[in-house]
């Protein structure tokens, strides 16, 4: 019998390739269970830590400690504030403001705040709130800046004088998709708009009333500095809102306790309550019966509901006193303000309230009170407002509102001037005489 070698040869070698390829796959089969065992081993180590109550805590305890340790505020001195009432309102300990005012050897500066001018100053939240940097004007030339020494915990002062020259500008336009909008692409600065709407903003509603190609003409004043820089603007002094062919105008008096926009009668621009406590907000739902969106069923809407966007400044419709904020029920967040004997007004689904908003606090009318939200018995985020008239709930918006001060005799004559020197200027302004 002959053994026929190659044949036996080449079967051992097909026999070893198939028995590595049999040995390779079970390698890769085990490897796999290996591996995707200890992969559902990492994963479930990786679900037990956040699971674990300490993790989430610390994790939580991370997270609220990324705001910033340090922030700058700006406020703007309204009429009637007080130094000490508005350091209270950003929470600065008491004895922060007792090493302020020491900084200062007229301390009637601090009874007698002029309005308008800017206050700033920036805290650590690390620590209690305390100041860091302090910059009080004195004037509009003038300020005091006061800079805490980390050594010895106290402020070093510095005097600040600057040269300004005081300017007038006039800008008119006509209204394409905003007046804001407008009103930038004519240079007008963003303060001064917002402060445009606002002495609007008891008779116009910017939502509804403004209509493509309305015209617009604003007088202000400006201050700049030596290179031309504006440094700060001032009064309105002028302001006209041309609604469908029809003049709103208004003049800056400035006479004190009389201080404020008047039409040309006399009338004061600002009324007992405000017509719409927001702005850019669109009207969402009126007063009166409808189908509950939550509920299901119809029932008196007794509000006015304004749809905007979340975290929309929300103001204060009136001077008067907060009597309520705090969480209501099916309302989430909301604020109630007593104005006077007649009137309280209430705001509904706030998602937060504005800083040194509480019960007992003393509002100013177009101060911001809080921040639109969806909290409570909401399908979306908007403000639900109501105006309260001898305790039963009325339409805001057919309400005809108190009208403000009316000035008579001596006041009424001195306007009469300032009024024609208002229009003398704004006429050598536009024809470039000025």
């Amino acid at each position: 019998m002959k053994f026929n070698f190659n044949k036996i040869n080449l079967k051992f070698k097909k026999n070893i390739e198939i028995t590595f390829l049999f040995f390779l796959i079970l390698i890769s089969i085990i490897s796999t269970q290996i591996y995707n065992k200890n992969k559902e081993k990492v994963n479930n180590n990786y679900i037990s830590l956040f699971n674990n109550t300490y993790f989430q805590k610390s994790l939580e305890h991370v997270f609220q400690n990324l705001e910033p340790k340090y922030i700058n505020i700006e406020h703007k001195i309204s009429r009637g504030e007080s130094f000490d009432g508005i350091l209270k309102k950003y929470e600065i300990p008491e004895y922060e403001v007792k090493k302020i005012k020491k900084n200062f050897k007229n301390k009637n500066i601090f009874t007698k705040l002029k309005t308008n001018l800017i206050i700033k100053l920036s805290i650590d939240q690390s620590k209690n709130n305390e100041i860091t940097e302090f910059l009080f004007p004195i004037s509009r030339t003038k300020k005091i800046l006061l800079t805490k020494n980390l050594e010895t915990e106290l402020f070093d002062r510095k005097e600040i004088t600057t040269n300004l020259i005081k300017k007038i500008i006039v800008r008119e336009g006509a209204i394409s998709n905003s007046l804001y909008k407008t009103a930038i692409d004519l240079d007008v600065q963003p303060n001064v708009i917002i402060e445009f709407a606002r002495i609007y903003g008891f008779q116009i509603d910017f939502q509804r009333d403004i209509h493509k190609n309305d015209i617009f003409q604003i007088m202000y004043e400006t201050f700049e500095d030596e290179n031309g820089q504006i440094f700060e603007t001032g009064n309105i002094l002028f302001a006209n809102l041309k609604l469908r062919n029809k003049d709103h105008q208004l003049y800056f008096f400035d006479k004190k306790d009389k201080e404020g926009h008047y039409d040309e009668s006399g009338k004061s621009s600002k009324k007992a309550l405000m017509k719409t406590p927001i702005n850019g907000a669109r009207l969402s739902s009126s007063f009166g019966m409808r189908k509950h969106p939550i509920d299901g069923f119809n029932k008196m809407h007794r509000g006015t509901d304004f749809a905007a966007p979340k975290g929309t400044p929300i103001m204060a419709s009136g001077d008067g006193v907060v009597v309520r904020a705090k969480w209501c029920g099916g309302g989430g967040n909301c604020i109630k303000i007593k104005h006077n004997t007649t009137y309280q007004t209430v705001y509904a689904h706030l998602s937060k309230f504005a800083k040194g908003i509480r019960s007992g606090v003393r509002v100013k009318q177009g101060q911001i009170i809080g921040y639109v939200g969806s909290t409570g018995k909401s399908t979306g985020p908007h403000l639900h407002y109501e105006v309260i008239e001898n305790g039963r709930r009325i339409n805001s918006q057919t309400l005809k509102l108190p009208s403000g001060k009316i000035l008579i005799g001596k006041d009424r004559k001195l306007f009469e001037v300032e009024k024609i020197k208002i229009n003398v200027v704004k006429s050598e302004l536009i024809l470039g005489l000025n």
